[in-house]
């Protein structure tokens, strides 16, 4: 594995993030997060506006952040709903923070976080269903929001590429296009870049292992291709889809193999491959210049598919 001197920057510095106070794994998974992104992420850039609201639902309220781009017009907008990453038991507002900013404004849409019900106080299908119910109401609300119900989009990072997969075949007729940022895709951890990188960098098998079994309980002996995307065989209303595959990434392979699935089923799917990055490359804008370049293909992506986006 050569890893460029960046890289290696990163992860020593990876290396001396300790968690205050976790009483436990999960805790300690959670602040991880939490810290790695706030430390590595570029200073956040400033955006028009931001709103957090519940969703009410009968049973719960789906807490959400909405960020309006710096320049633009607050009515008739184009959207992106984003949903993170975080092995389905981590991930906030703040972990995403800066991504999401940075996202608004250079797709100059605004961008809905959704902030879903996460494992093991909620295993699937709760961080699912949150992030359909979302875009329903998204889509039933965007007179008052200020959106164009005819222009959103679906992003998802790690997890969160999950979910927005399971999303899409679900509700993909109110979606223009989706983004998988090195989605996590199959729950068996099996593949030839999971044996490479079963110890790193950033991920490794045993927290995956873990994470997965929080996340669907029944997945060992009834694995349900909504919560495992690997496994669906039809991606009936899917949109066009632009997949980013990290080279230095246990979840490389079954990225890939995603996205042959939707290439085999018909669905329009760009894949494009960063050389030399790791896991969560996203978050870590203070010092790789390809966050960057990442946002740029994003934004290119979803000018091609918002009429509004963009102008």
């Amino acid at each position: 594995m050569q890893l460029t001197e960046p890289i290696r920057q990163i992860l020593n510095h990876l290396e001396t993030i300790h968690s205050f106070n976790a009483k436990n794994p999960l805790e300690d998974t959670r602040k991880y997060l939490e810290t790695m992104s706030l430390q590595l992420s570029r200073k956040k850039e400033p955006i028009a506006m931001i709103e957090e609201l519940n969703i009410p639902l009968e049973s719960h309220q789906i807490p959400v952040r909405i960020y309006r781009p710096k320049g633009k017009d607050i009515q008739n907008s184009s959207a992106i709903i984003y949903i993170h990453g975080g092995w389905f038991i981590a991930g906030s507002f703040e972990t995403h923070d800066a991504v999401v900013r940075k996202l608004a404004n250079k797709t100059g849409s605004v961008v809905i976080f959704v902030d879903y019900r996460l494992a093991p106080e909620h295993a699937f299908p709760a961080g699912l269903n949150d992030c359909i119910d979302t875009v329903k109401w998204v889509a039933d609300h965007a007179e008052s929001l200020g959106i164009d119900a005819n222009q959103i989009g679906i992003i998802g990072d790690s997890a969160g590429g999950a979910l927005a997969t399971g999303v899409s075949t679900q509700v993909g007729e109110l979606l223009k296009f989706q983004v998988l940022i090195y989605p996590a895709a199959d729950h068996q951890l099996n593949t030839k870049s999971w044996e490479t990188y079963e110890t790193g960098p950033v991920l490794n098998k045993e927290g995956g292992i873990q994470a997965w079994k929080w996340y669907h309980p029944e997945g060992a002996d009834h694995p349900n291709p909504l919560a495992i995307p690997i496994l669906i065989k039809d991606f009936k209303n899917t949109p066009p889809t632009l997949v980013l595959i990290a080279e230095h990434d246990a979840l490389r392979d079954e990225g890939e193999e995603l996205s042959q699935h939707m290439k085999d089923a018909g669905i329009p799917v760009r894949i494009s491959f960063y050389k030399d990055m790791v896991h969560g490359f996203m978050h870590m804008g203070e010092i790789l210049n390809e966050v960057q370049k990442a946002t740029d293909e994003i934004a290119e992506f979803a000018h091609q598919h918002l009429k509004t986006a963009g102008k």
